[in-house]
């Protein structure tokens, strides 16, 4: 696969998340993808059980891209990830291989207020 037709499959991979067509979601990953939450330290190993994994959770969520940047064999990914309306700012890591994902990394930040050292030099963003 060439970078044009990997930026084609993120795309549509991530309008299927925010579509919540798990399937079509998960369409990308090898059999023997593994996904890792370094945060919470977690590894699921599987395309099965990573697509049962997401299923499981309760939270309605949204998937809003800000930009993806990648070429070759390894793409990241910025994105607003919004469960239940409350927004975690996330970077998704991919590794490609023979054309579909082999290894992705997930990290998760949570929105904070500003701090008063800085204000100055501040402006808010949205």
């Amino acid at each position: 696969m060439d970078d044009q037709d990997i930026r084609a499959t993120l795309d549509r991979h991530w309008a299927a998340s925010d579509a919540n067509d798990l399937e079509a979601e998960h369409d990308m990953y090898r059999e023997d993808a593994v996904l890792e939450y370094p945060q919470s330290d977690e590894r699921i190993r599987g395309r099965r059980n990573i697509l049962s994994s997401r299923a499981a959770q309760p939270n309605r969520k949204r998937f809003t891209v800000r930009r993806i940047i990648g070429a070759g064999n390894l793409w990241l990914t910025e994105y607003v990830l919004t469960y239940d309306g409350r927004p975690s700012y996330t970077v998704s890591i991919m590794e490609f291989l023979d054309g579909k994902v082999a290894r992705e990394t997930q990290y998760f930040g949570d929105p904070f207020e500003p701090g008063p050292s800085r204000a100055q030099w501040v402006e808010k963003i949205s």
